[in-house]
């Protein structure tokens, strides 16, 4: 399975065909378009061809090639895993497979198992759920990975409360089993919602960036923030 991440657009021969979707009785006009959209997107394309769950995979590549968070030997916990591309990516990164780290699952989805990846279908707001999730990494995390989406409703201003709430339950968990110097990454949407979880991650963290990789779709107000250098429960406490 290849790792890189420029270059190819997915397209066979140097020439796209785009792809028309009928809409068919049973079928919404939503659902039509989605399909559409689905079926001309050249990073789905590519990661049915080079083994990827998701073309969420790129997103993770992506960050990770531009700032080299995902090192050998990581403890990772991956929040909303199903149906398991960011997993893929990271085992490959800290070669989880090779022993050298650890990473894990956790969804209310069962998820289909991947080499060097222990999965819990558990509610990760659940209060017993920081220990349960250390206990099976064996220590602290050294990093906590969110690309968790609310459904949304199409009111933009209601989808993006939705999706910065999610942001900031799995900022609180990550608070719970990050060792110091661990990162976070979690989706956002672009606007000024989170402003109280960006000044949060500043106390908490070293260093807080928004990044918009270019494998989220053109038009897309999703965003990721990744929080790296995490100071630790206590001194952030202090703060």
């Amino acid at each position: 399975m290849t790792t890189k991440t420029g270059g190819d657009d997915g397209r066979a021969g140097g020439r796209s065909l785009k792809v028309r979707v009928k809409t068919a009785r049973k079928r919404s006009l939503s659902s039509t378009l989605w399909l559409a959209r689905q079926l001309n997107d050249p990073y789905v394309a590519r990661a049915k061809r080079e083994g990827y769950r998701s073309r969420a995979a790129y997103k993770l590549l992506e960050m990770d090639e531009r700032f080299h968070f995902l090192k050998p030997g990581m403890r990772i916990v991956d929040l909303g895993a199903a149906p398991g591309g960011w997993c893929q990516v990271a085992a490959e990164k800290i070669k989880a497979t090779d022993g050298k780290g650890k990473i894990v699952a956790v969804d209310l989805l069962d998820m289909e198992p991947i080499p060097g990846v222990s999965f819990a279908v558990k509610d990760f707001n659940d209060e017993d759920a920081p220990d349960f999730i250390k206990e099976m990494l064996g220590g602290g995390a050294d990093g906590v990975m969110s690309d968790m989406a609310a459904n949304t409703t199409g009111h933009k201003a209601t989808d993006h409360l939705k999706i910065v709430a999610l942001a900031e339950l799995a900022a609180d968990f990550a608070g719970e089993v990050l060792a110091p110097g661990g990162f976070f990454v979690a989706k956002v949407f672009q606007g000024g919602a989170e402003g109280q979880l960006l000044a949060r991650l500043k106390r908490d963290f070293a260093i807080v960036r928004h990044v918009k990789p270019q494998a989220s779709r053109a038009g897309s107000p999703e965003l990721y923030v990744l929080a790296t250098g995490f100071r630790g429960a206590r001194e952030a406490a202090k703060d």
